[in-house]
């Protein structure tokens, strides 16, 4: 049984479906990055992030991309924050962890009785877009890509293994470590 998800939000260029290192996606929609290679679908559950790779050619497909990378700032990273705090409590969701990276958001939440994982991404990327365009934080529009990642965690253990990892994420980046008011760090430990 399904006791929480981890869910990542990606920014629009953090991970393109042709990643040499492997990607979730069926397809290469974009002409644009086409050229660098056919769709790399994987069928792991298991981050893929680490494998060597040819970062040249990952890099030349991001800038072939219609658009920049979203790259969030501090204070654009902040206002993605309160959103998720805003609709963590709006739907009493329970946080366990949360790290808004430049690139790409990670949440670790509790199963919900109502809310689906897929419902609950769809309501933080709507909030974190709303936000952010109200706040005129230099988005005209979303920055989200159109997919996301979900792992179901099943054990005490994937939890406890995905909540570190969430915490640690911004740490193994060079970031400080992220503490938000909605996470419920009483909650972190218990399984």
């Amino acid at each position: 049984m399904v006791r929480a998800y981890h869910l990542i939000l990606t920014c629009y260029g953090f991970w393109l479906p042709n990643d040499p290192r492997g990607s979730y996606s069926s397809r290469v929609w974009s002409d644009a990055i086409r050229q660098f290679g056919e769709a790399t679908k994987v069928n792991t559950h298991r981050s893929i992030a680490h494998r060597q790779h040819d970062h040249n050619a990952r890099r030349a497909a991001k800038q072939a991309l219609l658009r920049s990378p979203v790259r969030f700032n501090g204070k654009q990273a902040q206002c993605v924050a309160k959103a998720i705090g805003d609709i963590a409590t709006r739907h009493q969701l329970s946080v366990r962890a949360c790290a808004v990276m430049p690139d790409h958001t990670h949440v670790v939440v509790d199963r919900h009785t109502t809310i689906d994982a897929e419902g609950m991404i769809q309501r933080f990327k709507a909030k974190a877009t709303q936000s952010l365009n109200a706040a005129s934080l230099g988005f005209d529009g979303t920055p989200w890509s159109k997919g996301r990642w979900i792992v179901y965690l099943n054990t005490p253990e994937d939890v406890e293994r995905a909540t570190l990892y969430v915490e640690q994420n911004p740490i193994k980046a060079g970031l400080r470590p992220q503490h938000w008011s909605f996470v419920q760090p009483s909650r972190n430990r218990d399984g």
